[in-house]
């Protein structure tokens, strides 16, 4: 039997939404141990998942994609919500092409998969993340080869973006908030696009700025004041700004989160969920569950390696 463990992951920022250089898109994000996604796969007649029913339509189909006419039976051992803004939607359907890939001896990388499946049409974070995990920056696309500013669901065709580099991301404590809602997906996500887009180059220029000269090297140094200082900038730049306004409450949460003493809370991809990365993770908890109790709350680390694939 096959068993494949996904990681989720925090999408930063999407960094490029101007366009005017010749690329569009580009992100950066955090590859998270825990929530994952985690299955069994085996030989079947007919393609059967089960378990989340949030998740099933899209593993079903991945496999349909991958390899038409094949069967597999697919358990869901453990999963996390969809449109939340951890990337659930993709890693689902890796690890159901892969699985399927894997079983049917097709020999094909994660990204190719991705390919096929019609993932990774805005934001490479998540294949990135399945390949290889830690902190990852992506490059976008051609503007030319996408033509629009769209989300990845409307993205189909567009070649996967490349992974400009790859960091293992210090052991710092992450906390993630989720309110009991969704954010933004399918129609209402691409309309979203349509009206905020392009952004100003100037705004794009800066964000890259804090991205380059702050966020980066602070990885390395493993500077946690000044990484919390760059992602707390990137809140009120570019288009994460724009997200954050279209998301009820979402500031609001992230000020408690700041005010309890972490260096930085920020959303992640259209929310819900917030994260924090402090040295405080306890005050943090404390912190969200009195201002919102109805808040999931998950303590994590960053996970500095990609999905296990493994046999039982």
């Amino acid at each position: 039997m096959l068993r494949i463990k996904t990681p989720s992951r925090i999408h930063l920022t999407l960094i490029d939404l101007n366009g005017s250089i010749g690329r569009v898109d580009g992100g950066i994000g955090i590859t998270l141990e825990e929530p994952c996604i985690d299955i069994t796969a085996e030989k079947s007649d007919a393609i059967e998942v089960r378990g989340d029913p949030d998740l099933m339509e899209r593993m079903q189909k991945a496999c349909e994609l991958v390899c038409p006419g094949k069967g597999i039976t697919i358990d869901i051992k453990r999963s996390y919500w969809n449109h939340i803004g951890l990337g659930s939607g993709t890693q689902a359907a890796l690890a159901a092409g892969m699985a399927i890939s894997k079983i049917y001896g097709l020999d094909l990388t994660p990204r190719e998969v991705a390919g096929i499946v019609g993932r990774g049409g805005t934001s490479g974070i998540g294949i990135g993340s399945f390949e290889r995990g830690g902190f990852l920056l992506d490059g976008g696309h051609r503007m030319k080869s996408k033509n629009a500013f769209l989300p990845s669901s409307f993205s189909k065709g567009v070649p996967t973006a490349p992974i400009l580099l790859g960091y293992d991301f210090p052991d710092w404590d992450i906390v993630l908030a989720i309110p009991p809602f969704r954010g933004a997906h399918d129609l209402y996500e691409k309309d979203i696009f349509a009206k905020v887009c392009p952004i100003p180059l100037q705004e794009v220029e800066k964000l890259s700025h804090i991205i380059l000269m702050q966020m980066l090297p602070a990885i390395l140094e493993k500077d946690l004041d000044t990484f919390g200082n760059a992602v707390n900038a990137i809140q009120e730049t570019g288009f994460k700004k724009r997200e954050l306004d279209l998301q009820p409450g979402a500031r609001e949460l992230i000020e408690v989160i700041r005010e309890s003493g972490a260096q930085c809370a920020g959303m992640s991809s259209f929310g819900p969920t917030v994260y924090a990365i402090t040295d405080a993770p306890d005050k943090v908890v404390s912190a969200v569950q009195r201002y919102h109790p109805e808040c999931a709350i998950i303590r994590t680390k960053a996970r500095n390696a990609g999905a296990e694939i493994t046999y039982e």
